[in-house]
């Protein structure tokens, strides 16, 4: 007879089997359909095997390359700065909350919180950066609206830092003569690393996924980041379709368009710097969310 401690230990494998299943299949699928012909995605639809390999999709996404290859160096620097930017900050306001002797805690954490709970609106937050700040049509416009600092990030690395860092650590390195600063570069910043890396990886998504500011910012192609480019591709691949039957007499075959591929191969585009890093810091993930977690 199975014990029940093997039973629950199967049932738990093979949900988590599912979990993985159910994450990984629309990467293939995705993928695959990006190197399918569209004649052979539209009679047989989406398959974990290209029906007729074609490369189309990628032949219309990259048909500027000089423009795709400087998105992509935009969207590199803004994901590296801001992330850069990001850390030192969360680090500079996480680790003084993690004190118990601080004086003004409690207010800094009030004011830490208000943050995560209200905003000043659509309309408030563009006229403050674009009349106030003057950033639209700067790189700045992807790195200083709503993703300089992130509340909920500077709960984590606080609830680390307080769960990992004993007070003795700190009280032994007080006594030898270090000061406020050192005891963070030496003592701290070393043994948060797995919750840095952890927040390096997901600010830097956050940055790198980052569209809706160029959106609202970016009127100058000539910042265009990877994925405001993307976007701007993909509604004029909408516009040509849904005025195909003006654009007929035009010469422009609209019909021969790769459309559904397109959209597959611009998701790979976007997404492969990022599957490249994760491997990276894989190893700091789990450590860093479970104890830098908040908890109930």
């Amino acid at each position: 007879m199975v014990e029940k401690g093997k039973v629950f230990q199967i049932l738990v494998h093979f949900i988590f089997i599912l979990l993985c299943l159910s994450c990984l299949i629309p990467f293939v699928l995705m993928i695959v359909s990006s190197f399918t012909s569209e004649t052979s995605l539209i009679r047989d639809g989406y398959s974990f095997w290209p029906g007729e390999f074609s490369l189309d999709a990628y032949k219309y996404t990259l048909m500027d390359t000089g423009a795709f290859l400087k998105g992509y160096g935009i969207s590199i620097l803004v994901t590296t700065a801001g992330t850069l930017v990001s850390l030192i900050i969360t680090t500079l306001y996480a680790y003084p909350l993690s004190r118990k002797d601080l004086p003004g805690k409690n207010a800094m954490s009030f004011f830490l919180f208000f943050t995560m709970l209200f905003n000043g609106g659509l309309i408030p937050r563009y006229m403050m950066w674009t009349q106030s700040l003057h950033i639209k049509n700067t790189y700045w416009a992807y790195i200083l609206p709503n993703l300089l600092m992130s509340a909920f990030y500077v709960i984590m690395m606080r609830t680390y830092m307080s769960n990992s860092i004993p007070d003795e650590i700190i009280d032994a390195a007080k006594v030898d003569g270090a000061g406020e600063g050192k005891i963070l570069i030496r003592i701290v910043v070393p043994v948060a690393k797995p919750i840095l890396a952890t927040l390096t990886l997901l600010t830097g998504l956050g940055y790198w996924n980052d569209w809706l500011n160029g959106l609202y910012f970016i009127t100058n192609d000539k910042y265009y980041s990877i994925q405001v480019l993307l976007n701007r591709m993909l509604l004029d691949l909408q516009f040509l379709m849904s005025n195909a039957s003006q654009l007929a007499g035009s010469g422009v075959q609209i019909g021969m368009l790769p459309t559904m591929g397109i959209k597959m191969a611009m998701a790979v585009l976007g997404i492969l710097p990022m599957l490249i890093i994760y491997p990276l810091f894989q190893r700091y993930f789990v450590q860093g969310i479970a104890i830098g977690a908040v908890k109930g």
